[in-house]
């Protein structure tokens, strides 16, 4: 799957606001918002005003950009959400926090959803005992996810769980201190949520 190569920053100037996807780059004086709170490019800091279209289509491209999905799966994720049950925007943001690599980070085994991605790739976390290398695959509630035996002395690994280890994780998660592992206690619902996502934009605009 394609991936964005460019500065992460840039997505954060583009949306007007901060993503989360550099870790604690965020949180530091270093951030681009902080100092540079305008677009990129040339006529950047002229912002204009969005057509309906636009307004949907930036809220897509900013939850795409969150969950570090590509255009064909955000697809495939939306009408997976339009065949459930109940309403298409809250199934579409359960489904993308299912993913694997969300976990990780949500757990605080990773300090952002890019470095999460990349423990996954490397084959560095289990489920339910059975070593998963896929960031897209979803999890389901009951399920463990552990850090593997010969991973735990990862050094970037065992700083972001010292570092995180009195750092709340949401409801639907459960996380093991002491052997370093979490569980989903079930999937996460709109309320457990703290995205400043507009869900029903993307619905708009794909019922278009």
């Amino acid at each position: 799957m394609a991936r964005y190569k460019d500065e992460q920053c840039r997505i954060c100037r583009r949306e007007g606001q901060k993503l989360f996807l550099k870790g604690s780059r965020c949180y530091s004086e270093k951030c681009s918002i902080s100092r540079r709170n305008y677009a990129p490019g040339q006529h950047g800091q002229k912002r204009a005003k969005l057509s309906e279209y636009g307004t949907q289509l930036r809220e897509k491209q900013k939850t795409k950009s969150y969950y570090g999905v590509g255009e064909k799966q955000f697809r495939k994720y939306f009408e997976m959400a339009s065949n459930k049950k109940g309403i298409t925007g809250e199934n579409l943001l359960q489904i993308l926090e299912s993913r694997l690599d969300n976990v990780v980070y949500r757990l605080g085994f990773g300090t952002s959803r890019a470095q999460a991605r990349q423990f996954v790739n490397h084959g560095q976390f289990e489920v339910n005992g059975k070593k998963v290398n896929i960031p897209s695959y979803l999890v389901k509630a009951g399920d463990v996810i552990t850090i593997k035996e010969n991973k735990k002395d990862n050094a970037t690994i065992k700083i972001n769980v010292e570092e995180t280890a009195n750092r709340p994780v949401p409801a639907w998660l459960e996380r093991d201190n002491k052997n370093v592992s979490g569980k989903v206690v079930r999937l996460a619902s709109r309320e457990d949520i703290d995205l400043p996502i507009e869900e029903h934009l993307i619905v708009e605009l794909y019922s278009k």
